[in-house]
């Protein structure tokens, strides 16, 4: 009788544990024992949701003007995220993020550091081409930083990137220089979150100002010494 008792109450426990959708990972560690299904494709569906809000949106000059919309390249599954300005003329071609000389070069910095560029998850604040690739002006910015900020909320990333002085103002507004922040970690909170921050140069302007690299070099160096601070596996 005992040995009939434990024995359902051992399905019971099964059952329970399936009704709730789970997979149950065997091992000794004492956490991360469960690991949700649906994760994957609850961000999927959000990422999809967001992209779709911003394919609706109307009196756009960015959107009117542009071939399509340039949403992300990269991995969501990963806990770096780099937000850059805007794309070009390559990337609304090609419908991707920093595929122009920037990217190339955004690529050697990302390998400088030991990370690939597939493993880190990459988007702009604003989705489409800007006309004669100006900067985004005041509005667009401000409209578009709500859509950046679901973005962010959605990615949930343990380490935030912003590249160039448009991703900084985004976030932080403009009353700040990008020569007297970047470098610096910080925190901003959005959706009641906290998310580490890391201001930087972009790209494309270093390819104009070569002399400034070895600011971005040391931005660089602080990137990899807080991922391996923080045990971020990537």
């Amino acid at each position: 009788m005992i040995v009939k008792e434990k024995n359902q109450n051992y399905i019971m426990k099964q059952d329970l544990i399936n009704s709730f959708e789970i997979d149950y990972i065997f091992e000794n560690k004492p956490i991360n024992r469960f690991k949700s299904k649906p994760t994957i494709e609850i961000t999927k569906s959000k990422l999809n949701d967001l992209q779709i809000k911003i394919k609706n949106l109307s009196n756009c000059e960015l959107k009117n003007n542009a071939k399509q919309i340039v949403f992300s390249d990269g991995s969501f599954k990963n806990s770096i995220m780099i937000v850059g300005e805007g794309p070009g003329q390559k990337e609304d071609e090609l419908g991707k993020p920093f595929v122009g000389d920037a990217g190339q070069l955004l690529n050697k910095m990302l390998a400088a550091i030991n990370l690939k560029r597939e493993n880190v998850y990459i988007t702009n604040v604003v989705n489409y081409r800007p006309p004669n690739n100006r900067k985004p002006e005041p509005a667009e910015i401000i409209r578009y930083s709500e859509f950046l900020r679901e973005h962010i909320s959605i990615i949930d990333p343990k380490i935030l990137i912003l590249m160039g002085s448009t991703a900084m103002e985004a976030l932080f507004g403009s009353k700040i220089k990008i020569s007297k922040e970047r470098g610096a970690w910080k925190e901003i909170i959005i959706n009641n979150k906290t998310y580490l921050t890391i201001i930087t140069f972009h790209p494309a302007y270093l390819l104009r100002q070569a002399d400034q690299k070895k600011y971005s070099w040391a931005d660089l160096k602080k990137i990899r010494k807080k991922i391996d601070e923080l045990n971020i596996k990537i």
